[in-house]
């Protein structure tokens, strides 16, 4: 009996992690676990997954060497057999080291893609953190390796396993208490942009850091005080700023809660408004619209003021004729237009039974129920072979059009996205920009070649 028959025998097992908050030690017949990319949220998604199914974590890879030994003593703490499993600095030397059947991947997003069709061509199945790709194409060609090989691919999409946002798309949406909706507005007014002047941001790399291999495919550039960790995000060379890492979020739930696809249009304006002098060069400020025809769902970001509604700084809003529904990671509202009380619900807190979720850092008590949800769902989909509910290619979907979102700003004019086609209606300069230069030494991934 191999290793996921054995483990995937009924839900039992899954059931009784969960209870006791760690699984038995099945040795080799236990699925074989890589982790690459032990920052901030690699190791927040992998701990979530050893607290919900005997798993043996066996490899775990970072350009960081002291963030990969920092998580493999971590693992070695918490995980069933308390081993200590094997550190990397090279994500592909782990993958041709070992026969894993669960990859996750937590790299900084210039590297999602890459690992991610590694890693599926290696014949795990994986879980991908959010965006698919720092470019169109790059989230193209990740959809068309999951389908070629055949893997269950789960994006870190997580508020679809958000315990309270099920309740609120089953109680509120589904059950028609919104009427017609024919707006949504969401929103992220977090100060999350770094500021920092160029000159003070000159820091030589640590000892412990491969900066060449951390840079990947991407253009290189200096290394500064605040680009890692973390601080990456705040550098469009590896990311998509604000609205690639907080709108990804808001606009998967908000399709995901309504049912809606690919828009048929996106356009944004925006920029550096306010903080001119940042090394960072992401948008401070910034708006997009997209039109999904009978309906606009309508993003706006601000790195700096204060949020309209202090409850809400990070939420959707979604409007109907019969009431309005706000939700975020921490709660939901719902408030009916005439006759009717208000409806409220704040997040799942399981750490009583999870008590990391308090100590760890970055967690939080609304965050762990989510990411053990999303990986319960996550293990489901690969014993019966089925899509999960943040399968790639719906993660493709808000990941592109929020790509779309920054190429409209950049370009100053609507986009019309030609689903069919995978690519923009009638326009060669927004469809040059889909693909964007890799660096010297790397190939970038081809959807028909994958």
């Amino acid at each position: 009996m191999n290793r996921r028959k054995f483990f995937y025998l009924g839900s039992a097992g899954i059931a009784a992690s969960v209870t006791s908050g760690y699984a038995a030690d099945f040795s080799d017949l236990t699925p074989r676990v890589g982790l690459i990319g032990a920052g901030w949220y690699g190791k927040t998604d992998l701990m979530r997954l050893i607290e919900v199914a005997p798993v043996n974590v066996v490899g775990i890879a970072d350009v960081d060497s002291k963030m990969a030994e920092g998580a493999a003593e971590i693992v070695g703490q918490r995980q069933a057999s308390k081993k200590k499993p094997q550190t990397f600095k090279d994500y592909r030397k782990m993958l041709a080291n070992e026969k894993f059947d669960i990859i996750l991947v937590g790299t900084p997003d210039h590297w999602h893609a890459l690992s991610m069709i590694d890693a599926v061509k290696a014949g795990a199945d994986v879980f991908v953190q959010k965006p698919t790709g720092c470019d169109v194409v790059e989230s193209q060609a990740m959809l068309a390796a999951a389908r070629k090989y055949k893997k269950v691919v789960q994006v870190g999409t997580q508020r679809r396993s958000t315990p309270h946002l099920i309740e609120a798309k089953k109680n509120i949406v589904d059950a028609g208490l919104l009427g017609d909706v024919a707006h949504v507005e969401i929103c992220c007014y977090y100060h999350m942009r770094k500021k920092m002047k160029p000159g003070d941001a000159v820091a030589a790399v640590p000892d412990h850091l491969d900066w060449d291999l951390w840079t990947g495919p991407a253009p290189m550039r200096s290394y500064n005080k605040i680009v890692h960790p973390k601080g990456w995000r705040s550098f469009m060379e590896y990311g998509n700023g604000i609205v690639g890492d907080m709108c990804v979020h808001m606009l998967d739930a908000t399709r995901w809660m309504l049912g809606l696809g690919w828009p048929e249009s996106v356009s944004s304006d925006g920029g550096i408004l306010v903080d001119t002098e940042s090394i960072a060069n992401i948008s401070d400020t910034q708006t997009a619209t997209f039109d999904f025809g009978k309906l606009q769902v309508v993003w706006q970001h601000r790195s700096w003021g204060s949020a309209p509604d202090k409850e809400y700084p990070w939420s959707m809003i979604i409007y109907g004729t019969k009431g309005t529904l706000k939700a975020d990671v921490h709660r939901y509202e719902f408030v009916p237009h005439r006759n009717g009380e208000t409806i409220k619900k704040e997040a799942l807190n399981e750490s009583d039974r999870f008590p990391y979720d308090i100590s760890d850092p970055d967690v939080g008590t609304n965050i762990g129920p989510a990411i053990r949800g999303h990986m319960k769902d996550f293990l489901a989909r690969i014993q019966d072979r089925g899509k999960p509910i943040a399968d790639i290619e719906q993660g493709h979907i808000s990941s592109a059009s929020c790509i779309l979102a920054n190429q409209a700003m950049d370009l100053d004019r609507t986009l019309h996205w030609d689903i069919a086609a995978g690519k923009v209606k009638n326009d060669d300069e927004a469809n040059a920009l889909l693909t964007r230069p890799y660096r010297e030494g790397y190939l970038h991934p081809d959807p028909k070649t994958v």
